[in-house]
């Protein structure tokens, strides 16, 4: 049998064609668009058109309102909206807004695209938390892991106050190595050993975890957007390509040994509690996934078992809201005292689940860290279908009339911008910017509409696409645990000026320094024992 090969020539018009029909798509649903007559900012380029400053949304919402249109690629008019009442419609209709696909395409490129993530139209990362992995005793267990772990980073900090005086830390570095142990010990029964590694060299999946998140400290740069829509263009060998892709490797290299390690000694294993040591959450991913009662078709591939192993475990949730709570005590620091006179009350390092929900100043100093300053920034779906979207607040068009609903057209981007809610003054108060934990004694009768899964914020979003990790870290207490251990321990003030401090340009919100955006995510502080 003869085989012929496809000529050069002939793949370059097959690339030529596919990019002139997605161009002229685009080009359609511009001049088609139903949105063409919402307000909304002038597109800063022809080719990306406002999604170079998309993460800017607050400014967006204060001109133009709750509800407005922005420039996709090349110009495409897309939605954003913190109007609750259509957050409500949007989050709730599984069958008319999924993940578009630049957004899965963002994701695996983030964690991974060969490795680790596997996202697919029906919202497939989120697990429910009926599953045995999400268990009150399973979830309480890695709980106890937090804390821990919380008390060897505090070790660890406690030992560099020999002298008297502050003594200068970077909590991200310190935070994000603990919450890597945590992966280790609740996601795998894994020897953690990133904390460690302060006194030896770091194990091989350190080091690949530190290379594929650093490597989205850069922002969300032309090139970046552009991948998003087009995928061929990742193969171009830009700088660090090479690097992340190599650190992609070896997570995979590593979950596939982990899932077969744990595969091999679950066979050998009967029940749920034959053997407390097999309680990690990817030992119970694995067995809830053999599940005779699940079917065939409803079962998890093993990249979408690690996807959450490694996102439930929550390593850049918890240790970016830490820091950021840490941040925002050190420049109030009337609540850094007031809170750790109440944490001070309980008479031990090793606080009980009633110790510590028995801390309401500590539960608001929480909440109030997740409303201002959310892990993601935004969340974007897309339309499966032409669809009207109801408005509580009506909007003004281009002609100055008021339309109390918004039509989307199939495949029109929806960006819900998490961040833009969580601070609206329309639903916040005029302090919304601010960071007062008082406020949650009282929640305001406007924050009580939005539609978020826990505690009227967007935080975690909302429905049926709510974000599973909130369980993990908040209904057993996970990030009251580690805020809890450290405040007590420590005094923190700012090692830079507060203004130096500033948000990532990024979907994930690290904190960075203005003066030094080349070194990537990191928050430097004075420490004092005490």
């Amino acid at each position: 049998m003869e085989i012929r090969l496809v000529s050069p020539l002939s793949l370059a018009f097959a690339a030529a064609a596919y990019i002139v029909w997605r161009l002229f798509r685009i080009f359609l649903r511009h001049h088609t668009s139903s949105l063409q007559y919402l307000r909304g900012p002038k597109p800063r380029s022809w080719l990306l058109g406002n999604l170079a400053e998309i993460y800017d949304s607050q400014e967006w919402v204060e001109q133009y309102g709750d509800t407005l249109r922005f420039g996709g690629i090349l110009n495409t008019d897309a939605l954003l909206t913190i109007d609750t009442k259509a957050l409500n419609h949007i989050l709730n209709n599984t069958a008319s807004y999924r993940r578009p696909s630049l957004a899965r395409s963002g994701i695996s490129d983030f964690m991974g695209k060969e490795s680790l993530i596997s996202v697919s139209n029906d919202d497939s990362l989120n697990v429910s938390p009926q599953s045995p992995a999400f268990g009150p005793a399973q979830v309480r267990e890695f709980t106890e892991i937090f804390l821990l772990k919380s008390i060897e980073l505090a070790r660890l900090w406690g030992l560099k106050c020999t002298e008297p005086g502050p003594v200068c830390v970077d909590v991200v570095d310190g935070l994000s190595k603990m919450t890597l142990d945590v992966i280790g010990l609740a996601g795998a029964s894994e020897t953690p050993t990133s904390l460690g590694f302060v006194h030896g060299k770091p194990n091989e999946l350190n080091q690949a975890f530190d290379t594929v998140f650093r490597s989205g400290t850069g922002g969300a740069s032309p090139f970046k957007l552009l991948k998003l829509f087009f995928p061929p263009l990742g193969c171009l060998p830009v700088s660090g390509t090479k690097e992340v892709r190599n650190a992609y490797r070896t997570m995979r290299k590593i979950g596939e040994r982990l899932i077969d390690e744990k595969r091999e000694t679950t066979s050998r294993v009967r029940g749920w509690q034959e053997d407390h040591r097999q309680r990690d959450l990817l030992t119970l991913l694995i067995k809830a996934n053999t599940d005779p009662s699940i079917p065939e078709s409803e079962r998890l591939t093993d990249e979408e078992i690690l996807a959450r192993e490694f996102l439930v475990a929550g390593h850049e949730t918890t240790s970016n809201v830490t820091a950021w709570a840490l941040y925002s005590l050190s420049i109030e620091q009337h609540v850094q005292m007031r809170l750790r006179e109440e944490c001070l009350t309980i008479p031990t390092d090793y606080p009980t689940m009633d110790d510590l929900n028995d801390l309401p100043y500590l539960d608001s100093v929480v909440r109030e860290t997740l409303r201002l300053h959310p892990p993601l920034n935004s969340s974007m779906w897309e339309a499966t279908k032409t669809d009207i979207i109801p408005l509580n607040k009506p909007y003004i068009d281009v002609y100055g009339r008021p339309h109390d609903y918004v039509q989307v057209d199939k495949d029109c981007l929806v960006q819900i911008p998490i961040l833009a809610v969580n601070r609206s003054k329309a639903i916040w108060g005029e302090d919304a910017l601010e960071f007062r934990p008082e406020r949650w004694d009282r929640v305001p009768q406007a924050a009580q509409k939005v539609p978020g899964t826990w505690s009227n914020m967007m935080t975690f979003l909302g429905g049926p696409r709510a974000c599973i990790g909130y369980r993990f870290s908040l209904t057993e207490r996970v990030q009251h645990t580690l805020i809890f251990t450290l405040i007590r321990t420590f005094e923190f003030e700012l090692a830079v000026p507060k203004d130096d401090v500033v948000r990532q340009n990024a979907s994930i919100q690290r904190p960075v320094l203005r003066s030094a955006l080349d070194k990537g995510s990191q928050l430097p502080m004075f420490i004092r024992h005490i």
